[in-house]
């Protein structure tokens, strides 16, 4: 790979579209990447993925194996349709349910870190009683990844409960539990009125991978690299100073696009440059 020394994946839905894992795996290879993070997102067609056969769960353990390119993570974003603070029984059961496979299938096929997306409730209104349910209900649902020994990490959202680092660290410290931690969008960070560098450094030795992407206020996804507000050198930057030696991830919904493969390349490109000014990646890398 052209960065060892700093792990580098791509999102899935930045890939072409289809089921077929160890061809996605050997493109994200070719293209330079170390890793690839799943979706689980509230489709009926990704969710399906949960009930995935032993068979079928272990073809993507020995994709893994045939390409070389791991598969770490999950982005869990099937809360928003099924979200852990639903007043409705039903529903947060349902939402309960999810994350209990998602957390055996974690353990059958290698991934070490659940990307937990921070909405109380997403398509109904918020109030006291759904905050309060949804901490019920990831105090749950870490007790279940303390058992499994599956990362829970909490994403930086597009949605004001869960907006900066402080407030994560929040139900950091409220769980008390190793096998919840933080995964910072720097993208979304910066979309909000915060204090970027700050933030990521109140997140530290608690940040377990981070997503990259570019956003502008109030627009949270398909900003080109380049176009929006992040300032991803000054953000690398803080990174490295305050010890952070994990995964970065490109985060992109190319896979429908005329040309995926070329967006992410261009993609690639532009962030190992920033990496590179940064000081996170060795001359002879940044070169290549």
């Amino acid at each position: 790979m052209l960065h060892k020394q700093v792990p580098l994946g791509i999102y899935e839905k930045a890939l072409p579209t289809g089921e077929c894992w160890l061809e996605r795996l050997l493109l994200a290879g070719g293209l330079g990447f170390d890793f690839v993070e799943m979706s689980i997102d509230e489709t009926d067609e990704r969710l399906a993925r949960l009930d995935w056969s032993r068979e079928q769960r272990m073809a993507l353990v020995q994709a893994v194996a045939d390409s070389g390119v791991r598969v770490p993570s999950i982005c869990l974003s099937a809360h928003r349709r099924f979200p852990l603070g639903s007043e409705d029984d039903e529903v947060r059961n349902q939402g309960l349910e999810i994350m209990r496979k998602a957390i055996e299938f974690a353990q059958d096929v290698g991934v070490r870190v659940i990307q937990l997306a921070g909405y109380d409730v997403y398509y109904q209104q918020a109030n006291d009683a759904t905050r309060c349910r949804f901490r019920e209900g990831l105090t749950a649902a870490v007790e279940m990844a303390s058992r499994a020994q599956v990362t829970l990490a909490m994403e930086i959202m597009d949605y004001p409960l869960m907006n900066s680092i402080s407030k994560a660290m929040g139900y950091a410290t409220y769980l008390n539990n190793p096998w919840f931690q933080l995964y910072p969008d720097i993208g979304n960070l910066s979309a909000w009125d915060n204090d970027v560098q700050m933030e990521l450094e109140a997140g530290r030795g608690h940040i377990v991978a981070v997503h990259v992407k570019d956003t502008l206020p109030g627009v949270f996804k398909n900003v080109p690299f380049g176009k929006g507000v992040v300032e991803f050198e000054r953000c690398f930057e803080t990174l490295k100073r305050s010890g952070y030696r994990g995964p970065y991830l490109i985060e992109m919904w190319s896979e429908k696009a005329a040309d995926p493969v070329e967006e992410v390349i261009a993609a690639r490109d532009w962030v190992l440059a920033r990496m590179a000014t940064a000081g996170l990646l060795e001359a002879d890398h940044a070169a290549a």
